[in-house]
């Protein structure tokens, strides 16, 4: 494709009038630009990982934050989904938690179209799936781009592939999309809804538009959420800068009576109407999402503190790393172009700073306050602030390919807009982030873009420009993930990476396993925040942003222990505990270790007499028996050491060190709020007098566990016990034995969802529980989200608007049709 120079005021190549006064596009020109871009995507992640020597190229793990605690699992609870080798399904997750609503946990984190790839993968080879996974999306964010590009406007195909590959391989997605792998689709997401945006603005795809929206927003609606803002920002600008001569909407031109003013209304308008069409469709999966939000136990609640000037403007070099600072990278190539966009005066300023604007506002958006909190949906996320900066990358691209449709930047519009890069990278130098490696490469980065854009563009040299940009582009990609990740290990919590131990732990457990009739308990010490989804067994064991409060709230009371503000839920290794959640078998040690035969575990249900449910207060130890209904602690003597025989336990929970009875030590990781240290045995006492060694930190309390007393009351509990469950994806069906009356506990949290027949389900010290009238012989209770219901009766209604619109698009066409000569 040519790459003359227009002159102001000349028809944009872009568009070819044709007889009838309509316009007809130049196509994306087939598939090789967005091939060609995902290649450069691959290879520039592989490449950069590859230098880091990091998984799956090295001796380094990424098991790091989210990925390792939440990601992984997932996708693996995903795989045994999609296998028949889960226990439960998409409503209802009895692995995790004790049993929890795990629809709103698909919606969140594996709710992808790439997610159930990981079912070609062996079990075992899980974070290879999630890994390949990870480079697919930023690879089909790159072609998606790039398809963009091509048709929003003329030029040379290749600078096509390269700026769509910079904006997949932006520092958002090196940085922070890579661990955080769902918001990748967000990535996907801007340059679908955009081109969604263009079928707007030419009223075609009436039909795809609303679709491509609802499986955006059903992805990853968070980063839809910012992808959809920032794709409705492009639309204002493409209809500002419109030239209502030679690109009117279509059927809203002149012949149809509307003018420039009132088109653009009505294309806003369809705009609305399509993005709405589109979430009432993605509703089934999102609108449990928002109320499992709603009833989640909270995180950090923080006030946004914008980032000094000078680390925004460093991190728009490559190799730079911060956690807390916009990660807004793409390459020296798109700034260079951006920047000399500004000296371009062939090119109309009313297309020219419209985009130009764009770039500015959205990131002033990104620092002040009250944007800050509509990009992301009015709540300062906990962790990176700026999970919108991918929507500036893209931006920054689409402002780059702009000037394209009027051929390349001049000598002087290039000396001024690397002067411009350069100003801001001195701008830069004050930023404690910033890296030598930072500034050689944008300087060289500078040289050789600029370069290529003076070249002649046939011929050798031609080539020689597209492999300068091309290796400007790969090479500080590539330099830029190989530094974060280093950076990552260094700087955020890593943990165990699936290996040969996981490997014998899965096997034990799921040899062990006895489900319904009971729990297995993935144990300590854990892998990740989800052990359970990712090695197997039914735990206490829960890391989401759904974490329920009341599963919180009732672990916390019974002395369980957590971290992350409590939203990620540790395994609980208590006698107690164990028996009145049922838990048969655990690993504990290095191997599973079974309960004893003259103790087997309780059933899902018990049956308690009548009485008032138990009203928990500070000691976990009193909580445990107020649950049990029985006294089964002793307090040590007056000096300070427990009967021979019995098991000392220890609530320290903001205590941090070892804690030592003899030669039995453990471990406590305390320290609220953050995290809080669980009740942890310290072993038997075998030796009169021996007190224990507990590490400072807040309050202790010592108490003495009689095991005599224990099964005794186990046992009083079983003759009351369910004589059958059987359990569903959605509920459960309880067997009682005959006469028996009072209050059927089961062992599960009463979270929000759950109906029982026959009577109302309410809480028996925040388990699920009700009443038992005489004659009752089975109990039956179902589960169903919150917000499902409602979520399938806006799909419906969406279902319907869409059927409407295409209908009265039709018939309006059908008319228009008859009046036209």
């Amino acid at each position: 494709m040519p790459n003359a120079t227009r002159t102001q005021g000349s028809t944009p190549p872009a568009l070819t009038p044709t007889a009838k006064g309509t316009a007809t596009r130049l196509t994306a020109g087939g598939p090789r630009s967005p091939l060609l871009a995902a290649l450069l995507t691959v290879l520039a992640v592989c490449g950069g990982d590859a230098v880091a020597r990091i998984f799956p190229f090295g001796p380094r793990h990424r098991a790091v934050n989210d990925l390792a605690n939440q990601f992984v699992p997932f996708h693996a609870h995903l795989w045994d989904l999609l296998r028949g080798r889960a226990d439960g399904g998409l409503l209802l997750d009895w692995q995790a938690g004790w049993g929890t609503s795990f629809l709103p946990d698909y919606g969140t984190y594996v709710s992808s179209p790439f997610a159930p790839l990981v079912a070609l993968f062996p079990r075992g080879d899980i974070e290879y799936a999630v890994y390949g996974i990870t480079v697919l999306k930023t690879a089909v964010a790159a072609a998606a781009m790039t398809y963009l590009l091509r048709r929003l406007g003329p030029g040379t195909w290749w600078w096509a592939s390269v700026l769509g590959a910079s904006y997949a391989l932006c520092g958002w997605s090196l940085a922070e999309g890579t661990y955080n792998p769902m918001w990748l689709d967000g990535l996907i997401a801007f340059p679908l809804l955009c081109l969604v945006a263009e079928w707007v603005r030419e009223d075609k795809r009436p039909l795809l538009g609303p679709l491509v929206v609802a499986v955006c927003w059903v992805a990853n609606f968070y980063t839809a959420y910012m992808a959809t803002i920032g794709a409705a920002l492009v639309l204002a600008v493409r209809l500002a800068t419109a030239d209502p001569a030679t690109d009117p909407p279509r059927g809203e031109g002149s012949g149809i009576g509307g003018g420039a003013g009132r088109g653009s209304v009505r294309t806003l308008l369809r705009a609305g109407l399509t993005t709405g069409i589109g979430i009432a469709l993605a509703a089934p999966v999102l609108a449990p999402v928002l109320l499992g939000s709603r009833h989640a136990h909270p995180g950090l609640v923080r006030e946004f503190d914008p980032a000094p000037a000078t680390d925004v403007l460093a991190r728009l070099l490559p190799v730079t790393y911060s956690f807390s600072t916009p990660a807004a990278f793409v390459s020296t190539a798109v700034l260079l172009l951006v920047a000399a966009l500004l000296f371009r005066r062939e090119i109309p300023g009313r297309q020219r700073w419209p985009w130009a604007g764009l770039c500015v506002a959205v990131l002033a958006s990104m620092q002040w306050g009250p944007t800050h909190l509509v990009w992301h949906a009015f709540a300062t996320p906990n962790g990176s602030p700026y999970r919108q900066t991918f929507v500036l990358s893209g931006v920054l691209v689409l402002t780059a390919w702009t000037g394209f449709a009027h051929g390349l930047p001049g000598r002087r519009a290039l000396l001024g807009g690397t002067t411009a890069v350069v100003a801001l990278s001195l701008g830069s130098l004050p930023s404690p982030f910033l890296t030598s490696w930072a500034l050689v490469l944008t300087a060289v980065g500078l040289v050789a873009v600029a370069g290529a854009l003076l070249l002649p563009r046939r011929g050798r040299y031609g080539v020689l420009a597209a492999l300068l940009v091309v290796g400007t582009v790969v090479g500080q990609a590539a330099a830029t993930t190989a530094y974060a990740d280093r950076e990552r290990l260094v700087r955020l919590d890593d943990y165990p990476p699936w290996g040969a131990e996981q490997q014998r732990r899965a096997v034990a457990l799921a040899e062990a396993d006895g489900w319904p009739a009971y729990r297995t308990d993935s144990g300590l010490p854990r892998v990740a925040g989800n052990d359970p989804l990712l090695l197997g067994g039914q735990g206490a064991a829960y890391y989401s942003s759904h974490t329920p409060a009341v599963l919180t709230e009732t672990l916390t009371a019974l002395g369980g222990g957590w971290t992350s503000r409590g939203r990620n839920l540790l395994s609980l290794d208590n006698p107690v505990t164990d028996a009145l959640f049922g838990v048969g078998a655990r690993w504990r040690d290095g191997a599973v270790v079974r309960a004893e035969p003259s103790a087997p575990p309780l059933p899902l249900v018990t049956v308690r007499p009548p009485g008032p449910a138990p009203a928990y207060g500070r000691s976990p130890f009193r909580n445990q028996e107020l649950l049990l209904g029985t006294r089964v602690y002793e307090a040590p003597g007056a000096d300070g050491a427990c009967r021979v025989g019995t098991e000392v336990f220890l609530w320290a929970q903001d205590a941090t060190g070892t804690a030592r009875l003899g030669t039995y030590e453990t471990r406590l990781l305390g320290g609220r709020p953050k995290r809080r240290a669980a009740l942890t045995s310290l072993g038997v006492q075998e030796r009169q007098g021996a007190k224990p060694d507990v590490p400072p930190g807040g309050t202790a309390e010592i108490a003495c566990l009689d095991h005599d007393r224990l099964r005794a009351a186990v046992a009083g509990l079983r003759a009351r016990a369910a004589t059958r469950i059987d359990v569903r994806s959605d509920g459960l069906t309880a067997t009682l034995p005959p006469g028996v009356t009072g209050t059927a506990v089961v062992a599960v949290p009463r979270i929000a969802g759950w109906r029982c027949q026959g009577a109302k389900a309410g809480s028996y010290g925040g388990l699920l529980a009700l009443d038992v009238r005489p004659g009752t012989t089975t109990v039956t209770c179902d589960f169903r989200p919150p917000g499902l219901r409602a979520g399938l009766a806006a799909g419906a209604a969406g279902t319907l608007l869409l059927a409407a619109s295409l209908w009265l698009g039709a018939r309006t066409g059908r008319r228009v049709a008859r009046l036209s000569p």
